[in-house]
């Protein structure tokens, strides 16, 4: 019986859960030792799995073995060129080899906010992120595909749903720690929330949620749009939820708000960490000992 589940980001609809978990188990055990030692609790191979709701973005009973082509053209108007902006912008902020909007210097954040980008800046942007770490390896129509997944899970009817329903048939009675990278650290969180979900599970057991890499903070295009509606600025808490842990890398570009704790609540147990060239990397996210100290701290609840 899984204690923890592992819920990814985008970008992952070549895979299935078995194929992610070859790669996420590993690096959450070496998190664990890292943090805790060999006096850590044992993860064997059924104390870890991974929700995956990659197939959601794909034709029903199909697996992608290509990305469409897509360029500038193909990144729709207001979220999408919104979501790229924002992308760009903190790139520009954090990078110094990543020139701004202006086209002189690094992004200033709230520059053009608000305001979809005309044709010319997203090519520009497009071209720019290709300086950040990160981005520079992830090929064009793949980034846009990520845009494209952001945006249909948050605008896209039944698709959000769907992704939540992958995510709870992976809990198990057992399960205590579930942790969300990325775009799947929104739909962790917003599972959490659902009480009619929540009521129809009465025999969840989770009371720990680690999210890494997390967009949650974002207003406007991730924050404001949250199932349930935040309340006067205000983020929900998870229903049953004990103990909160976000870990942020600073040069992470998706995690736009470092730290969730005054969007959520002080019980946030906020934490930046460094890793390195791979900023967004779920892999590293979970070798890290902030990451290892809270799931081994989640189990012994």
């Amino acid at each position: 019986m899984a204690r923890i589940v592992v819920v990814h980001g985008i970008a992952q609809q070549f895979k299935g859960p078995q194929t992610l978990l070859a790669s996420v188990a590993p690096a959450l055990r070496d998190g664990v030792t890292a943090a805790v030692g060999t006096a850590g609790p044992e993860l064997g191979d059924d104390d870890i799995t991974c929700a995956f709701y990659g197939d959601a973005f794909v034709r029903p009973g199909t697996r992608a073995t290509t990305v469409p082509p897509y360029d500038e053209a193909d990144v729709e108007p207001d979220y999408e060129s919104e979501l790229l902006l924002e992308w760009w912008l903190e790139a520009a902020r954090v990078y110094p080899e990543v020139l701004g909007p202006d086209a002189k210097s690094r992004g200033v954040a709230g520059y053009l906010a608000g305001r979809p980008l005309k044709r010319p800046m997203v090519r520009r942007a497009l071209n720019a992120l290709t300086h950040a770490p990160y981005f520079a390896h992830v090929a064009e129509p793949l980034l846009i595909f990520g845009l494209k997944q952001v945006r249909r899970y948050f605008n896209e009817p039944g698709l959000r749903e769907r992704v939540q329903e992958a995510v709870a048939q992976a809990i198990e009675p057992d399960t205590r720690v579930l942790v969300g990278h990325s775009l799947g650290s929104v739909a962790a969180y917003e599972l959490l929330c659902n009480e009619a979900v929540r009521a129809s599970h009465p025999q969840w057991q989770i009371s720990t949620l680690v999210t890494l890499g997390s967009p949650l903070g974002l207003r406007g295009l991730i924050f404001d749009r949250l199932v349930p509606a935040p309340d006067k600025g205000n983020g929900s808490w998870p229903s049953g939820i004990r103990s909160w842990t976000n870990i942020a890398d600073a040069g992470d570009v998706v995690a736009l708000v470092k730290e969730l704790g005054p969007r959520f609540g002080p019980q946030v147990d906020d934490h930046e960490i460094d890793n390195g060239v791979e900023m967004h990397s779920v892999s590293r996210y979970l070798t890290a000992p902030a990451t290892g100290r809270a799931i081994a701290d989640g189990l012994a609840r």
